[in-house]
């Protein structure tokens, strides 16, 4: 019997530091939970007719008023990523210029050729 009520104390104490342990972690991951802004990474959708300045603003990750170096640097790095030399879709590859080219002011003569 003597043995038995440090042991049950022990248990006790050790049952304690692992939930303290579990809420401490928890309450800061909570915390950056809340930090965090709420922006979501990708444009989930299909793209419009007739693409606009929001949407080849979307495509490239840039703001509509982006200056002509964040558009080029923007553009660069999403048609690395898709290029289709490197196993991208052609589709996307068009749609990709077709969104440079309307925020650089240059079209050519309509939308992609898909």
């Amino acid at each position: 019997m003597a043995l038995e009520a440090p042991l049950a104390v022990g248990a006790t104490v050790a049952a304690a530091a692992l939930g303290g342990r579990y809420m401490i972690v928890a309450w800061q991951a909570f915390r950056t939970y809340l930090s965090a802004p709420r922006v979501r990474r990708f444009y989930y959708g299909g793209f419009e007719q007739v693409m606009t300045k929001r949407e080849a603003a979307l495509i490239l990750g840039v703001r509509e008023s982006a200056v002509m170096e964040k558009i080029k640097e923007a553009h660069r790095r999403v048609m690395v990523a898709n290029h289709p030399d490197a196993g991208g879709s052609h589709y996307l590859a068009s749609k990709i210029n077709e969104a440079k080219d309307l925020l650089t002011g240059k079209t050519r003569g309509g939308s992609s050729a898909f």
